[in-house]
């Protein structure tokens, strides 16, 4: 029987146990990185912690709404055996009333059909890297290959520890400044995200520096259960200029190769980001993000 608990209510050590044993598990569902990134998250239950699933959750002018937080890139059901239509559906079907909008991503082994929502298929790359670092490069891009040989032939020099606050500051002054819907307070979060990652998991905070000392490029890879993240990345214009990002990203899979360990590139909507990614000779996966919209008339026709 699924029950839905407050987030008071949770056995967070229960918790992390079902997700570690998780068919499906990624570092997004642990209780302890839901704590940064939703406070005030709420779950659904089957049995004792056989299935979950996390509820994030809000509250804006008297609404309750269900989300996809910043820096959860999949979410959605967990649990030891192959989920059926039949459980996904019992999961949804069991997400209290009192959630008026819902707009969450679920993960790529939950596969479902269910009239009651939209559901959109989006992209993520993933790479193995349990194969030598010569196989994995065979299967780059010649355009790849071009640009880690810009790149060696630039001096650059790959640094590990790299302070977090530079990285932040690395993305605010160039990207970031084309990212309007980012303010402080999801930078704080970034940053106290990295602390209960280092905390929990492994961070792999690593960086490109230029002939004289200057961050051009940096990116965490969080590590965790046989599985490392390329969760946010900071590039300079000069940085672009000379291949640092590929450069720094073929570092990691070259440090990592023969390992048992995926790659998750996360993937992009973006063409040319999704081009990026495959060009390291990584798989598109997809996974369902549902919509369901039950907000009261004047509400409802606004947002959507």
């Amino acid at each position: 029987m699924i029950k839905y608990l407050k987030h008071s209510e949770i056995d967070k050590a229960k918790w992390d146990a079902c997700i570690a044993q998780s068919s499906n598990k990624n570092i997004y569902a642990n209780s302890w990185y839901l704590d940064v990134v939703c406070p005030p998250w709420e779950a659904l239950i089957d049995g004792d912690y056989e299935v979950v699933m996390p509820l994030t959750c809000n509250k804006k002018y008297g609404i309750n709404y269900l989300y996809q937080p910043y820096f959860t890139q999949q979410l959605g059901v967990f649990g030891k055996e192959k989920l059926s239509n039949e459980m996904m559906n019992e999961f949804l079907n069991a997400i209290p009333s009192q959630f008026r909008l819902i707009e969450i991503n679920l993960n790529i082994n939950n596969s479902i059909q269910n009239k009651d929502y939209e559901i959109n298929n989006l992209p993520t790359h993933l790479l193995d890297l349990n194969q030598s670092y010569d196989s994995l490069y065979s299967n780059y891009s010649d355009n790849l290959k071009r640009n880690i040989s810009k790149a060696n032939k630039a001096n650059l020099l790959l640094i590990k520890d790299v302070n977090i606050d530079d990285l932040i500051r690395l993305f605010r002054t160039n990207k970031g400044k084309d990212v309007s819907n980012w303010k402080d307070k999801q930078y704080s979060t970034f940053k106290n995200l990295t602390k209960v990652i280092q905390a929990n998991a492994t961070l792999n905070n690593w960086g490109i520096q230029n002939e004289k000392g200057e961050l051009v490029a940096a990116a965490i890879f969080p590590e965790f259960n046989n599985q490392a993240v390329f969760l946010f990345s900071g590039l300079s214009e000069e940085g672009k200029a000379s291949g640092a990002m590929p450069y720094l990203i073929n570092s990691f899979i070259k440090e990592h190769a023969g390992q048992n360990l995926v790659l998750d590139f996360e993937g992009s909507k973006d063409a040319n980001l999704a081009r990026f990614y495959k060009s390291f000779g990584s798989i598109e996966y997809l996974y369902p993000q549902i919509k369901k919209n039950s907000l009261p008339g004047p509400m409802k026709w606004i947002k959507s």
